[in-house]
């Protein structure tokens, strides 16, 4: 099933904006799995498995896995996702950008090798180093626009023709590279206005939101200037809070109360 129907039926099934960031880090899992050969899997999949329900998506920070090797557990949790809670779509978030063969080769390990419905992707090197992405138009191209770190305004919010950086990527994605209509934004929930200008110029397209939680980003204003016209259009992604809300043997249902929390917040203010 094409990503964006995938993201849609799961938003209205669940009722949930919520995705869920699978950033693995064995220095916080519980002490009955420290030192567990296969830790970093069976974390995740209990994660996974308390939260199916309530989420649209997940989305596992690849170099969390890369760092630990963990690559295989990895490629293993993804095919569990799929086969387990299937309709829930899987975001690789690996923010690669390159040219030529080496662009390809990132295609085939996201999608291939992975089996990823969606990949994050930085849009700097143009339009020829995302191409090999849009052309598979049944898989989610989410690329960075205004991401959520203090540092992100050094380059995104220099002018370019009187509007910042980050504006004219939103406009020239919207208009010349959506045309399979595969698209979506990474926008950080900390600027909740220039989230705005983006949801202005991009119309009903899906935003990843990152930044809520541990970096401080607000739900309430994310919702006011991030959501769509039917009250969608929001991939609002939590990694630490959810993962780490629970130290103990029922880690995973701590993670499901957290989730459950955040989705209701969101769905106060949609």
């Amino acid at each position: 099933m094409h990503f964006m129907q995938s993201l849609q039926q799961a938003w209205a099934r669940h009722h949930s904006l919520v995705c869920v960031g699978l950033d693995p880090e064995p220095a916080k899992f519980p002490a009955h799995l420290k030192g567990r050969a296969d830790a970093v899997f069976e974390f995740c999949r209990d994660i996974v498995d308390a939260t199916a329900d309530v989420v649209s998506s997940y989305k596992p920070q690849i170099a969390h896995f890369a760092a630990l090797r963990a690559e295989d557990a990895l490629e293993r949790l993804i095919a569990h996702i799929h086969a387990k809670h299937p309709g829930v779509p899987v975001i690789l978030d690996a923010k690669r950008g390159d040219i030529g063969s080496t662009a390809q080769h990132y295609v085939t390990e996201a999608f291939e090798r992975y089996g990823a419905d969606a990949v994050t992707l930085n849009p700097y090197l143009g339009r020829d180093s995302i191409q090999p992405f849009l052309d598979r138009a049944d898989k989610g191209v989410i690329l960075l626009c205004r991401t959520s770190n203090p540092g992100g305004a050094d380059f995104q919010a220099l002018d370019c023709g009187g509007q910042p950086l980050y504006l004219r990527v939103a406009e020239t994605i919207a208009r010349d590279w959506n045309a399979n209509g595969n698209c979506a934004l990474v926008t950080g929930a900390t600027w909740p206005e220039e989230l705005g200008k983006v949801r202005a110029i991009v119309g009903d397209m899906p935003l990843l939101v990152p930044g809520i939680g541990a970096q401080g980003g607000d739900v309430e204003a994310v919702l006011k200037h991030g959501r769509s016209a039917n009250g969608t259009g929001l991939m609002i992604s939590s990694s630490r809070a959810i993962l780490y809300a629970g130290n103990g043997e029922d880690f995973a249902q701590a993670a499901r109360a957290a989730a459950i929390e955040l989705r209701d917040t969101i769905n106060r203010y949609r």
